[in-house]
């Protein structure tokens, strides 16, 4: 067998199981960060966890597929290494860049609605509050 299909074997087996780890470790993490997110519904959270997740799997997989491809023979083992090395470094950034962009949308998210919750008074206006009275402190009234 050549050492290029060996390097693609062993380059697809570890970006597949580094993907999965990934997913299931950041789904699982997750679930409390979304709950919040969206105000303690569970329900949704699980949804839009599931959607994160099956997209994640979409994009990452789809770009180990693109990455496949090798543009020379790998002819020895110090070859394959470095065509690993290579393969597999640009596979984690990716992830690494994929896990970044979900935090940081989820998180401005996450902002919105606590800068929402925040404009609403906790306690709702209860009639109105007379003028004071005129006193020493107080301007003296219009003459008129």
């Amino acid at each position: 067998m050549d050492l290029t299909v060996v390097a693609y074997i062993v380059y697809l087996l570890i970006a597949v199981a580094l993907t999965v780890w990934v997913a299931r470790t950041l789904s699982r993490n997750g679930r409390i960060f979304l709950a919040d997110v969206l105000h303690g519904n569970e329900k949704l959270a699980e949804a839009v966890n599931h959607l994160l997740v099956v997209g994640f799997y979409l994009v990452n997989f789809g770009f180990v597929a693109l990455y496949l491809s090798q543009d020379h023979a790998v002819l020895d083992a110090r070859a394959l290494f470095e065509a690993l090395s290579v393969k597999l470094g640009v596979v984690l950034l990716v992830l690494g860049v994929m896990h970044l962009g979900n935090v940081y949308v989820l998180n401005k998210i996450r902002r919105r609605g606590v800068m929402e919750r925040e404009q609403v008074p906790p306690v709702g206006p209860q009639g109105w509050t007379a003028a004071p009275k005129a006193g020493p402190w107080a301007p003296p009234a219009p003459q008129g």
